[in-house]
Order: structure tokens, then C-alpha cells, then sequence
């Protein structure tokens, strides 16, 4: 099946996953593959793509190999696709910069799903002290894209992703530092045991969807020990996705640790195993975020969210049942049904609303947990003491600041989580 940056299903030809290399193997001179080596020029200016194609190429071949990108120079890189399965313990090491095009009209059509695209690559890993720019400004002050070839084209709003993994598996992304990306930053679909540990991601508040890391059908995965500010979702989890732990995350600007949407269109959405603990989260839309559109289908189940710091944030908790992301979406029936989710700790200032529980009228919110909730607001605070509750079942549990809080879940006798449990059954 062709992968054009959807998350269709994997023609993955490659063996089975193994275990993810040691940091910092020993390793000959012949196992290092410098891209100057391969042709680049490392200016900055020249298109260095072919070099870095070539590079990728000879390594892939050897065992243990590592594919270097120095410090102090920094590559021009277009569009490209680096395509496994390789042999293992492959390593990408950035200490340089890697620079995609400036120039919106420089991309070809065919490549606007993703900059720098992995594919059916396993037992690999990214490091290193360098920058992955997406040089992204032109995307975000282009009102209406178009890409010039003999007559403006209208690409329909279409940017790019920095770096995208695909049908990848036991993949580790650590230390480097990913900025400026015309839209997502990092993104995983159709992948398996992924590991992504102190890196930063950049980009401004006002950037337009710029996501810090994208997670779609992909399965094992652990974020950890990272500062993600961006334009959009710090984390953005979608459907497909199950057994993520994300702790140790320094979020903000952007909108906050978000589950979903889900359910656009009546599509199902499947989201389950979901652990986030000790997060700070400063200055940003939401703090921790579950948003489904009206008619979907699906479940979200087993999500926990604690320990988790906010500061200025506008609404630190959230489910949204009824998420529209345009002026006006007419009302549905049938959702994606949300159970299992616990907030345990969550605490520090908010600036318009404390919490915010909008659930589905025909499938309410079940086996909700409020627990130790103390929400107070910030002093540029111009907002309520009170949340928005609605049809959400479940218990909470002292402390609860604002009070009103423990009065936000309907206590449930058990008829509905079992009416939901069979509605379920045979959904995800």
C-alpha cells in the first residue's frame, strides 16, 4: 500500500523488532559514515540531499553503523525519504544542523506531508548535540498556501512535518533539538516500542499547528525528560494509540498534553493505556485535554493523568465531547465513549475555567476520578471559579480547590458504566 503520510496500514517487509542498542557503542572508523565524506558541502546553501541520501545508503548496509552530521556546519536538506529496513543498531548522530527549504514554492507538491521521513527502519537511533530546523516562519505567515510551477496551484493549506517515522519499530530519539517545523514536529505512525528522551522542541506560541510530537497507531511508546513549546498540542495522541507513558515533561507555550480529536466524520477512534505523571505546564490553552467530535465512534479507557503542575494555564482539565475546531458543526448524535480516567494531583493556577467536563448526552463520561485537585486562579486571573460539568459520572476525593469541584460527578449506581461496557464491547 503507498505511504503518502497518512497512517495507512504497513507493508513492513523487515524481521521481527529487537531490543534497542546501548548509548554510545564502540565503534571503527570503518563503521562512521561522515555525510562530508559523501559529497556535502555543509554550507548551509548548497543542496546537500544527495550526500545525505548516499550516507544513509552505505550505512544502512553495516551492522553498528553510524551516520555522522558534524558540528559547525549546517546541511541543506530537501524532502527525502531514508528507507530501511537496515542492519542493526543503525545511529543517525546530529551535531550539525540539518536545514530544510526557506522557500514554500521550493517544495514539490509530492512532498508535503513530511520533511525528513523515515521508513520501515527498526533497532535505530537519532542523537546528538545538533538542530533539525524546518525553517517554517514562510508556512506560518502564508495566509493561503500556493505552490508556483507554470500557474499558482492552491495546495489546500498543506505543510509539512519535520521528521516522521513510519512502520518503524524500536526507534530511540534523544538529545537533539527539533525547531521551527511548518506544522508537527515529530511524528510516529503505524509504529512499536519508541523511546524519546531529553530532547527540546521549539517553535513559537503563534506558530499554526505546529504540534511538538504526533503519536498515530503506534504502540509501546515512552516520552520522557523533555521541554516541548510550540504552537499546538505539547503531545497529541491519536487514534490507534495504546500502552504511552509520558512523565518528566516540561510543556508550554501550546495547548497542552491532548488525547484526540477523535471521532471526526463518525470514524472510530481507539485509544486506551494512556500514563502522564509529572508534567509542568506553563502558559498554554489546556493543561490535560480529551476532545472527540460529536458521532464518533470508539473509546478512550485506562487514561491517568498525575502529579501534574500548571501555571497560567486557561483550562487545566478538560474532556470535550463536543469539539468543533470551525465557526459552527451541527449537533450528533452517538461518541466516542470515554471511562477510566483518573486526575490525581492536579494542581497550581488557571485563567478562565478550573475544570472543564462536557460530555456526550447519549454516552456520558464514566468512572471518572477527581482526586486531590487544587486549582487556584493566577493573578492575571479574569475568568470563573466554577467548572463546566456535564453528564460526567464518577468520584472525587478531598482535597478540591474550588469546592465546587466535588460537586462536578454524578455518582452512578452502575447501570450506565455496564450499558456503556456492552455498547463497547465489540468497537475497538
Amino acid at each position: 500500500m503507498k505511504d503518502n503520510g497518512s497512517s495507512a496500514d504497513s507493508g513492513y517487509p523487515g524481521p521481527s523488532p529487537v531490543p534497542v542498542p546501548p548509548y554510545g557503542p564502540n565503534l571503527t572508523r570503518s563503521k562512521i559514515f561522515d555525510i562530508l565524506s559523501f559529497g556535502a558541502k555543509g554550507d548551509g546553501v548548497c543542496d546537500d540531499s544527495d550526500a545525505f541520501q548516499a550516507a544513509w545508503k552505505a550505512a544502512c548496509k553495516v551492522p553498528g553503523a553510524t551516520l555522522e552530521i558534524p558540528s559547525e556546519f549546517k546541511f541543506l536538506i530537501k524532502p527525502i525519504t531514508l528507507q530501511g529496513p537496515c542492519m542493526p543498531q543503525l545511529v543517525l548522530q546530529i551535531d550539525g544542523i540539518l536545514l530544510a527549504p526557506a522557500e514554500v514554492g521550493s517544495w514539490p507538491i509530492s512532498s508535503l506531508f513530511q520533511w525528513l521521513n523515515f521508513k520501515w527502519v527498526q533497532n535505530f537511533t537519532i542523537q546528538g548535540t545538533g538542530t533539525v530546523d524546518g525553517q517554517g516562519p514562510q508556512w506560518w505567515t502564508v495566509s493561503s498556501l500556493y505552490y508556483t510551477q507554470k500557474k499558482l496551484k492552491n495546495i489546500l493549506g498543506l505543510k509539512p512535518t519535520a521528521m516522521r517515522f513510519y512502520a518503524s519499530y524500536n526507534v530511540t530519539v534523544r538529545d537533539i533539538k527539533i525547531i521551527n517545523s511548518p506544522q508537527c514536529h515529530l511524528k510516529f505512525d503505524n509504529s512499536r516500542g519508541i523511546r524519546v528522551d531529553n530532547i527540546k522542541i521549539s517553535s513559537p506560541e503563534n506558530s499554526p499547528n505546529t504540534d511538538g510530537i504526533h503519536l498515530q497507531n503506534t504502540q509501546e511508546v515512552e516520552i520522557q525528560h523533555s521541554d516541548i513549546g510550540c504552537g499546538d498540542d505539547c503531545v497529541s495522541i491519536q487514534t490507534g494509540c495504546s500502552n504511552i507513558y509520558i512523565h518528566h515533561i516540561n510543556c508550554g507555550p501550546g495547548h497542552g498534553i491532548s488525547l484526540g480529536s477523535l471521532g471526526k466524520d463518525r470514524s472510530v477512534g481507539c485509544i486506551s493505556d494512556i500514563a502522564v505523571e509529572k508534567i509542568s505546564v506553563q502558559n498554554t490553552l489546556a493543561g490535560v485535554r480529551i476532545k472527540t467530535w460529536q458521532g464518533g465512534i470508539g473509546s478512550v479507557k485506562n487514561v491517568s493523568f498525575s502529579n501534574i503542575q500548571v501555571s497560567n494555564v486557561k483550562f487545566p482539565i478538560i474532556i470535550d465531547q463536543y469539539y468543533c475546531d470551525k465557526h459552527f458543526c451541527k449537533n450528533q448524535t452517538g461518541a466516542v465513549a470515554i471511562s477510566g480516567v483518573k486526575y490525581n494531583q492536579i494542581i497550581g493556577t488557571y485563567s478562565v475555567q478550573p475544570i472543564y467536563l462536557a460530555c456526550s448526552e447519549d454516552i456520558p463520561c464514566t468512572d471518572v476520578d477527581l482526586i486531590h485537585i487544587q486549582l487556584k486562579p493566577s493573578r492575571r486571573y479574569g475568568g470563573s471559579h466554577q467548572g463546566l460539568c456535564w453528564n460526567s459520572y464518577g468520584i472525587s476525593k478531598a482535597p478540591l480547590v474550588p469546592s465546587s469541584i466535588d460537586y462536578c460527578l454524578r455518582r452512578d449506581s452502575g447501570s450506565i458504566v455496564k450499558r456503556i461496557a456492552r455498547f463497547l464491547e465489540h468497537v475497538c
